[in-house]
């Protein structure tokens, strides 16, 4: 079976309304990188499920599902408190203050975790934007 999005089967958007995921951040992270390698699956949307934990990168590269980042800062990792499905293009904030939108998804570290890309126009770590264990985290 082939995969609708790489086949280009959607031509229009098929996530009519869905349900934002919000969580809680359970780790803060420091650290910025030039060359980190990511790549981005060409899948634009992840189900993400209660109680996982997955780790919340930034990116100043305008980037999309397929796309290779390489210049990204670690924001932390984020305990999902529902079920839902993440989409690119969802905004992402914290404690309400948008931090940015979202890239694309990387797989590196599967099954453990999503590495969720966020594009935003400044790269700054976690531990720089002055987040704390236990902010709040929305999606969507």
């Amino acid at each position: 079976m082939k995969d609708p999005y790489e086949t280009g089967m959607f031509k229009e958007n098929p996530y009519y309304k869905k349900k934002p995921i919000l969580g809680e951040l359970v780790v803060v992270l420091e650290g910025k990188y030039e060359e980190r390698g990511l790549k981005l699956i060409n899948q634009p949307s992840r189900c993400v499920k209660a109680n996982e934990v997955h780790e919340l990168i930034i990116t100043d590269e305008e980037s999309k599902p397929g796309d290779n980042v390489n210049k990204i800062a670690y924001l932390g990792f984020l305990e999902v408190k529902n079920s839902g499905v993440i989409l690119t293009g969802d905004e992402v904030s914290i404690n309400e203050q948008k931090i940015g939108n979202i890239s694309g998804f990387d797989e590196t570290h599967l099954p453990n975790h999503y590495n969720i890309v966020i594009y935003s126009k400044e790269r700054i770590s976690g531990k720089n934007l002055g987040l704390e264990i236990g902010d709040i985290v929305k999606i969507g």
